[in-house]
């Protein structure tokens, strides 16, 4: 009997325990709510151009120079700075052929085309040349693209499928697709120097002989 009595007082003193528990938990539940609402009430503002008051800072406003500040660090003044004279950046080979008549006829003589002529290489050949090439030359290549024919473009872009043009060699083309000719922008840093190959890949080999076929 004495033991049940004693376990019936400490049912109880436990009960008791875990009500305060649970009276202590909904009070800071409360009191952590009554808090949220303050600070949301706090940092909200009427005035559109105001954020109200921003927690961490720090992370929003960078201790740093922004790229385009003022730097009274360097002479220039300044805080975006050139790349050391010489820098060459990562995985790119820099083009040594000088843009000049000299230039591209060195490159011609010297530049061979490495890519295999497989289906994979044309089609991706065929991928670039639409985005980069048919906006000017044509989707076949005649010099009638759709800037040309709109009257966007102020001259006639040369067709690509020309004997004189097609028995140019390859290293040729590549340096005018570098380098640019007369009005014809450079292309260096838009087509990828692999896909630059693939493009003269598929323009000789496969729409210089969609138009053969296309003609006969």
């Amino acid at each position: 009997m004495f033991k049940n009595r004693f376990l019936s007082r400490k049912n109880i003193f436990l009960s008791s325990i875990k009500l305060r528990m649970k009276e202590k938990l909904l009070q800071y539940l409360v009191i952590t709510l009554i808090i949220v609402v303050c600070q949301i009430q706090i940092s909200c503002d009427t005035d559109r151009n105001s954020r109200g008051y921003e927690y961490t800072p720090d992370m929003v406003y960078s201790k740093a120079y922004e790229t385009y500040a003022p730097n009274p660090i360097f002479k220039d003044g300044k805080t975006a700075q050139p790349p050391v004279k010489g820098t060459i950046p990562t995985n790119m080979v820099p083009y040594q052929y000088p843009d000049t008549p000299d230039g591209m006829e060195l490159a011609g003589q010297e530049l061979i085309n490495p890519i295999e002529q497989n289906k994979e290489n044309l089609a991706r050949g065929k991928y670039e040349y639409n985005i980069f090439c048919a906006n000017c030359h044509g989707f076949d290549g005649r010099g009638d693209g759709n800037l040309y024919v709109n009257g966007k473009y102020p001259s006639e872009p040369p067709s690509l499928i020309t004997e004189v043009i097609l028995n140019r060699p390859d290293g040729e083309w590549y340096h005018i697709i570098t380098l640019g000719s007369a009005i014809m922008g450079p292309f260096a840093s838009l087509i990828r120097s692999e896909d630059k190959w693939k493009v003269i890949l598929y323009i000789k080999q496969e729409l210089s002989k969609n138009n053969l076929n296309n003609a006969q």
